[in-house]
């Protein structure tokens, strides 16, 4: 989180988005806020750095909203995902004693143990900043609710995600160019993003599956619409949307096997 804050501002500078901060205590202030610098949200250079400009005055309602926040945070850490992380571990600290339904729930119950502990973080940090009077980046958006892969990576770890599109995945050359170049920037983000959680061949598994979906999801697109059309169904019905929710957590929890599991053998 520190470098890639860090990085931001270089960029930013580079780019003559911001100009150069020669306040050593500011840019000091920028690289180290001490809310998010374990956790998140990664903040822009853009967006934080002119907020420390600013004047300040007590605020009886952003304090107060900033406590609730923080609160609302530590119930998801505290009492969601540490609960959720007691059976988790049972089942993948011993995996060979476990099998079908057990770790079918331990997947289902580790997908929302890592969503409430991120996020807990996540609002913990923004209330704390709040109560400061500096406002970051919302980082999550109820993921679970996607309708795509891609829609989920808009509402996941958001900080993050816009982070790896401004800077890796737009100089790469994003999606203006041919669809191949376009699919391997994909896969290179994903790659990238798999090995910035850890040096291991399971998040590097976990990010090529994400990469792999994207593609797969663009390359069925007109095989979909075909089916869509003759089958005659309905895409703005209840049930419709309900089914991509479906689709898309199952796809996202297979994923979160190999990102939870210690070794790629655990997770086979």
């Amino acid at each position: 989180f520190y470098t890639f804050q860090a990085l931001s501002y270089t960029v930013d500078v580079y780019r003559k988005d911001v100009k150069v901060q020669r306040n050593l205590a500011k840019y000091a202030l920028f690289v180290s806020f001490f809310p998010q610098i374990i956790a998140g949200p990664i903040g822009k250079s853009k967006h934080l750095l002119y907020q420390f400009d600013e004047e300040y005055s007590f605020d009886y309602d952003r304090i107060k909203n900033g406590l609730l926040l923080m609160l609302w945070g530590f119930f998801q850490k505290l009492f969601v995902a540490d609960r959720l992380a007691i059976l988790v571990n049972t089942v993948y600290n011993d995996p060979s004693k476990y099998k079908g339904f057990e770790i079918i729930v331990a997947n289902i119950f580790f997908a929302f143990q890592i969503y409430c502990d991120f996020c807990g973080y996540s609002d913990i940090a923004r209330g704390i900043a709040e109560i400061l009077g500096i406002r970051l980046y919302k980082n999550f958006e109820r993921p679970y609710f996607s309708k795509s892969i891609k829609e989920f990576w808009r509402r996941w770890h958001i900080s993050l995600s816009t982070w790896f599109r401004d800077y890796l995945y737009i100089p790469l050359g994003g999606s203006r160019c041919s669809k191949l170049k376009n699919y391997i920037n994909i896969m290179i983000v994903f790659l990238v993003s798999g090995l910035w959680h850890g040096a291991a061949v399971n998040f590097i598994i976990w990010g090529a599956l994400h990469g792999i979906y994207l593609i797969l999801s663009d390359l069925l697109k007109p095989i979909k619409k075909i089916i869509i059309k003759k089958l005659d169904i309905k895409t703005n019905t209840f049930s419709y949307k309900l089914f991509q929710i479906i689709i898309t957590f199952t796809l996202v929890d297979f994923a979160w096997i190999f990102f939870k599991a210690d070794s790629f053998l655990n997770a086979k």
